[in-house]
């Protein structure tokens, strides 16, 4: 903006009477000004129009931040008075909430068994076991697991339903 200012200026002071052919269009020192001062202006009501937009949106944050816990809170208590009453929720916008799927046996057998691989495999102990480990370890061998050696005691050590259920478990369900 200061640039076309500074061209506004400077045709006036120079160009006072002058005649312009620019781009096979003639322009007096009038026009040409006029032509300018307009982009100025226009430029003018972006800055105001910017100015008033961010003013908006700090009033938006602020009344955001007061009401939205509001209506977290709201929606709870909607939920905690109708429950699953679809009808009634939907006088409010909203659907029941999904129920949780219940586990399977097998899915509980395989996370304890997945559980119990992961503790033995960290060297994860109870904090008793903790207090009684002290430190100064020498002559340590470190023996790698393979997959096939952890799902074998996994599946040994975890608590089966039926005898096909854990023989055809696949290893990496166990990971």
């Amino acid at each position: 903006m200061a640039q076309v200012q500074a061209l506004i200026a400077g045709t006036a002071k120079h160009f006072p009477n002058a005649q312009f052919t620019l781009g096979k269009v003639a322009y007096t020192t009038a026009s040409l000004t006029q032509l300018l001062q307009g982009l100025v202006n226009a430029i003018n009501v972006v800055v105001a129009a910017h100015a008033s937009v961010t003013d908006a949106l700090r009033a938006l944050a602020q009344v955001d931040a007061q009401v939205w816990p509001v209506i977290r809170l709201y929606k709870r208590y909607v939920l905690s008075m109708f429950g699953d009453a679809t009808q009634d929720l939907a006088d409010f916008g909203m659907t029941p909430p999904k129920q949780r799927k219940p586990k399977t046996g097998e899915e509980t057998a395989a996370a304890a068994a997945k559980a119990k691989a992961t503790r033995e495999a960290r060297s994860t102990k109870s904090a008793k076991a903790k207090l009684a480990i002290k430190g100064d370890v020498t002559g340590v061998t470190i023996t790698p697991v393979t997959s096939s050696q952890a799902a074998a005691a996994a599946a040994t050590s975890a608590p089966s339903q039926t005898a096909s259920s854990t023989s055809t478990a696949p290893a990496s369900a166990l990971k």
